[in-house]
């Protein structure tokens, strides 16, 4: 992976707590936060007290290298947003500029706390579809912008792989959310709720209170067999 393919963008504890419908018994569990980038997710519940552990190709790179890089990218990306307005909700962002301005401040939070994070093995630089971790080593996982989303970057059989993966570490997915980048819900979604009802899972699609990608306010969470 090279740091000029990424395009960093992070969210922060409010947004994931929406994205993911968490209860605060869900904060009190052990979390891993798969593909977090450079969100402020960690951080902030670092801070209360909380525990989570993030993963993201992107923590094999220096903070500066990161900052450098969402320096980089944030008028390409803040352009786009702009001209696809209509394909976003406005809700709890008035314009693009007021998003940036967020999204700056989030990833401005993460940078602070990611030497310190880093060192504490709270951000580690793994990538799916093979995790080191212990089988079930997580109470729960979760899965912002990276499954689904890409789908027309990423087979079938990559979604699998990695479901299968975070299944084998945590008791429980979370996967936020379930388009594609262009609005359109992603073809993977059924075969993946068949494969996994299959094993004996419990597959749901569930509406969260989050919704920005219009079209984009479920959720899709799978739980160990039993749990």
């Amino acid at each position: 992976m090279k740091l000029d393919e990424l395009v960093p963008w992070g969210r922060s504890l409010a947004e994931y707590s929406k994205m993911f419908a968490l209860s605060e018994a869900d904060l009190n569990t052990k979390i891993l936060g798969c593909g977090d980038g450079p969100a402020s997710f960690n951080a902030e519940m670092t801070e209360q007290g909380y525990a989570v552990t993030s993963i993201d190709p992107i923590y094999q790179f220096s903070a500066e290298q990161i900052r450098q890089r969402v320096q980089a990218t944030y008028e390409p990306v803040i352009s786009q947003v702009k001209q696809n307005a209509d394909r976003y909700v406005w809700k709890d962002f008035r314009d693009a500029d007021e998003l940036g301005q967020v999204r700056l401040a989030t990833m401005e939070k993460f940078l602070s706390d990611y030497a310190v994070g880093k060192a504490a093995g709270r951000y580690q630089c793994q990538a799916l579809p093979s995790l080191a971790f212990a089988d079930g080593q997580f109470e729960l996982c979760l899965c912002s912008h990276l499954l689904f989303l890409y789908s027309e970057l990423r087979s079938l059989n990559f979604h699998l792989a990695s479901i299968q993966e975070l299944l084998r570490v945590s008791q429980e997915l979370r996967i936020f959310p379930l388009v594609m980048l262009n609005s359109e819900r992603s073809p993977y979604l059924e075969p993946i709720i068949q494969e996994f009802t299959f094993q004996g899972f419990d597959a749901q699609i569930q509406p969260v209170s989050y919704e920005f990608q219009k079209g984009g306010r479920q959720m899709l969470k799978i739980s160990q067999p039993g749990a």
